[in-house]
């Protein structure tokens, strides 16, 4: 299988499949900092910046990934932080190839150098 940042979202019968934990667990290795919750229905991650203005310019980062893939997040936006969800919708709110895609996109965004604001420490 390709890596996940170099694939496509896609919206055929495979795209829109649920997956099923196997499946789910597999993927999982290549977003590692992504957490699945227990019903394999989300995956999630929290992001922290210096300031709110990073923030935001992250999540519009994010808003041209999701537009650019026609797949998109839930977002919760507050000063200096913001967890990004993705699930399907059109899925029943389970988990598909669509939402590791996206996630994956999202690290590469920050690990590639490719967004100027960088991440603060968690601790």
């Amino acid at each position: 299988m390709n890596k996940l940042v170099e694939q496509q979202c896609r919206y055929d019968d495979d795209g829109k499949r649920p997956l099923e934990m196997e499946e789910i667990k597999a993927l999982q290795d290549q977003v590692l900092a992504w957490d699945v919750n227990e019903q394999g229905t989300k995956i999630a991650r929290t992001f922290h910046f210096k300031n709110y203005y990073h923030t935001m310019n992250f999540v519009n980062a994010i808003a041209w990934i999701a537009n650019k893939e026609a797949h998109h997040p839930d977002m919760q936006v507050s000063y200096g932080h913001c967890e990004v969800v993705f699930t399907t919708h059109d899925s029943g709110n389970r988990l598909t190839i669509n939402d590791f895609i996206c996630a994956a996109k999202v690290d590469d965004l920050l690990n590639a150098g490719n967004f100027g604001p960088k991440l603060v420490d968690e601790a």
